[in-house]
């Protein structure tokens, strides 16, 4: 743990941030697999946390948090899939120190949580345990409209739990959004959000918010929000948590191989005009 503190300080300087806004890292996987975890330090040293990845992650995430003081003011979870909240989970069961002030998410209903594997439900039931059991953090069910600030840096639901999707893609179509700004910059997060929770966001009153500088790319890049979405959604870069067989969709059989969307999203983003793109399977990421 001590090394990876070090490392994170000496190479990336995480423990200073900028004076005029807040920094945003977008955390490389620590295995070759599908996560999704982003670290936000604001002007005044506060952090905020978006989902966090798996549990393997968890002692590079620890130590991530660790360099910037050891405190997380806000952790905003997208859904309960294991890839975005079993780090957090393991966290909470084992803290060891680490303190956790609020922690906003949209919770499911109990149509939801059954609505895929029981593998899926037995996570989500954990992780939800976990939440009534943490006495000393605030938990904060979210929902459409709602904001809040945290140091400048202000942040709004987008889209919550959908439980008239529990037959379409139901955990993906269920992901939290949230825009996040700054005095100088604007992140849109959108989990996983699928083709029809994409829509359904693309039709209510908060699709003029999907204005933004820094967009995450919906289920890591491939089989989210359609073309349409993706199009009428006003953004100049594209934030990827992707490992490297998914972005090249390469399950083993070579560049574009496989069955996944990734080359499909990525030719709809040419087409868009988008030339920026961070991608986590090539390290870590820091937007001042």
């Amino acid at each position: 743990m001590k090394r990876v503190l070090i490392a994170l300080i000496a190479l990336f300087g995480v423990v200073s941030c900028s004076k005029e806004g807040c920094v945003v890292w977008q955390l490389p996987s620590q295995i070759d697999t599908i996560g999704n975890s982003y670290v936000v330090q604001t002007a005044g040293g506060k952090v905020v946390v978006m989902d966090g990845g798996f549990v393997a992650e968890k002692d590079y995430l620890r130590g991530f948090i660790d360099a910037l003081g050891g405190k997380v003011d806000a952790w905003i979870v997208s859904h309960p899939h294991d890839d975005h909240i079993s780090a957090l989970s393991a966290l909470l069961e084992t803290p060891n120190g680490l303190k956790i002030d609020k922690i906003y998410h949209s919770r499911f209903t109990e149509e939801l949580i059954v609505s895929e594997s029981e593998e899926a439900a037995a996570i989500t039931r954990k992780f939800y345990s976990l939440l009534d059991a943490a006495t000393q953090t605030e938990v904060i069910d979210c929902h459409c409209g709602d904001e809040f600030e945290i140091d400048g840096v202000k942040f709004k639901i987008l889209a919550e739990k959908n439980p008239e999707l529990a037959n379409a893609n139901p955990y993906n179509n269920s992901s939290m959004v949230v825009k996040m700004r700054d005095c100088e910059k604007s992140f849109i997060f959108l989990g996983d959000l699928g083709v029809e929770a994409g829509q359904k966001l693309l039709n209510s009153e908060y699709a003029a918010d999907l204005e933004c500088d820094y967009i995450q790319m919906a289920h890591h890049g491939q089989n989210g929000c359609d073309q349409e979405f993706y199009d009428k959604a006003q953004f100049r870069v594209c934030l990827w948590p992707s490992p490297k067989w998914v972005y090249d969709n390469n399950l083993g059989g070579g560049f574009n191989t496989g069955h996944l969307k990734t080359i499909e999203v990525r030719e709809w983003m040419q087409q868009k005009g988008i030339t920026e793109h961070y991608v986590s399977n090539e390290g870590l990421v820091r937007i001042d």
